[in-house]
């Protein structure tokens, strides 16, 4: 599954910084999914259009582009460094880890 950003945002920015996937976007922010990534072409979503913001106030994860850092890290960079513990998993959006690493593969161009 994804991670998602709780209303408890202080709006640090910390977990910006750390995630791989660039799939955490400041509130308001539009964002792409070329953005941190190797997508230049993609039949269901031009990776390189903009695409309008998920939350307006506070930090969010787009969940197309989170892995919870699987092929990265050993666990989700994004709730280590939180200090408010408002990254979480998004239970609505669950993904085993083999799921996890073929969209890490996909958005970086490892295929294989």
């Amino acid at each position: 599954m994804s991670i998602e950003i709780t209303e408890k945002c202080i709006n640090c920015g910390a977990c910006e910084l750390e995630c791989p996937n660039q799939a955490i976007y400041e509130g308001g922010k539009k964002w792409r999914m070329s953005d941190g990534t190797s997508l230049k072409k993609n039949e269901i979503l031009d990776p390189t259009i903009f695409q309008e913001p998920k939350k307006k106030d506070i930090y969010f994860i787009v969940s197309e582009k989170c892995t919870e850092c699987v092929g990265f890290y050993e666990e989700p960079q994004c709730i280590i460094v939180c200090p408010v513990q408002c990254c979480i998993p998004d239970t609505k959006n669950y993904e085993n880890k083999k799921d996890l690493l073929k969209k890490k593969n996909f958005l970086h161009g490892n295929l294989s």
